[in-house]
């Protein structure tokens, strides 16, 4: 399985991300270990995950995640599928 997932940086920021092993590759944000953008904004906190069946699947759904608004984003966080709707509309 295969996993996309957004972290909330102590920034306020959020960075989107896919993975084949969620625990492990949080663990590597929380230590500074993951070569991206999360290593100058620790803390992080795992707001929101979903699992995909296949790494294609999850790309895809990580690259049009990151595309979307900070509001868009928040609402799915919040699990707001009407607010998400309606964001998506007005794009």
């Amino acid at each position: 399985m295969f996993w996309v997932y957004i972290l909330r940086c102590t920034d306020g920021s959020y960075y989107t991300g896919h993975t084949d092993n969620l625990e492990s590759r949080i663990a590597l944000h929380h230590t500074g270990e993951c070569e991206c953008c999360t290593t100058t904004r620790l803390p992080v906190e795992l707001v929101w995950s979903q699992e995909f069946s296949t790494r294609e699947e999850a790309l895809s759904a990580e690259r049009r995640i990151k595309g979307w608004s900070r509001k868009k984003k928040e609402a799915m966080i919040r699990a707001d599928w009407g607010e998400v709707m309606r964001l998506a509309r007005n794009r």
